[in-house]
């Protein structure tokens, strides 16, 4: 089974992660592919949007730590700072359908999306304070940049608060998450 898989229609892209049972966390092997599939997408013509969505019930669990501890970052550029750079450097819109968990990475990756549309079962957790790591790729830039310079929505990268996409939670409710990541495309 196929980890990523990728369709098109017409000048739609398709990307799907696809590791159902493991909640569709991340693997070395995984970062890179989809670094490749953005790159390569960034070059061809034909490729207009691409739509990015997890199979299963999440979108993303973040990092694999099995395969994290298997593959522990060392010196150059990491699988995760490869695919950063080629969704920083991606210039045509990427469209996520999220549903589930979007942990971590999992979020990170969001916020490099010009549109994110949060299912009713779409909840975001950036849980770098419980793990004791610092955030990732700028994602105490990039959350607010993106929200907006708000405590609250800050506190979200600072404090591991959960964030369900139901109902009302201390930073506000789903429309204010699809709202804050669609905003940096006004």
């Amino acid at each position: 089974m196929n980890d990523i898989i990728t369709e098109r229609s017409g000048n739609i892209l398709r990307i799907q992660l696809n590791r159902p049972a493991k909640k569709n966390a991340m693997t070395s092997a995984m970062y890179i592919t989809l670094a490749d599939l953005f790159n390569a997408a960034a070059e061809d013509d034909q490729t207009r949007v691409v739509l990015w969505h997890g199979a299963g019930d999440s979108f993303s669990a973040g990092n694999d730590i099995e395969d994290f501890l298997k593959n522990p970052p060392g010196p150059g550029k990491s699988p995760q700072a490869e695919l950063i750079d080629a969704l920083i450097n991606f210039d045509k819109p990427i469209v996520a359908a999220v549903q589930g968990a979007a942990i971590g990475g999992g979020t990170t990756m969001l916020t490099h999306c010009d549109f994110v549309f949060a299912g009713e079962t779409a909840k975001f957790r950036m849980p770098f304070v419980d793990l004791a790591v610092v955030p990732e790729f700028g994602t105490s830039y990039s959350i607010p940049a993106r929200f907006g310079y708000l405590r609250r929505r800050a506190d979200f990268v600072r404090t591991s608060l959960r964030r369900p996409s139901r109902g009302r939670a201390r930073i506000g409710d789903a429309r204010s998450f699809r709202s804050g990541v669609t905003r940096h495309c006004d």
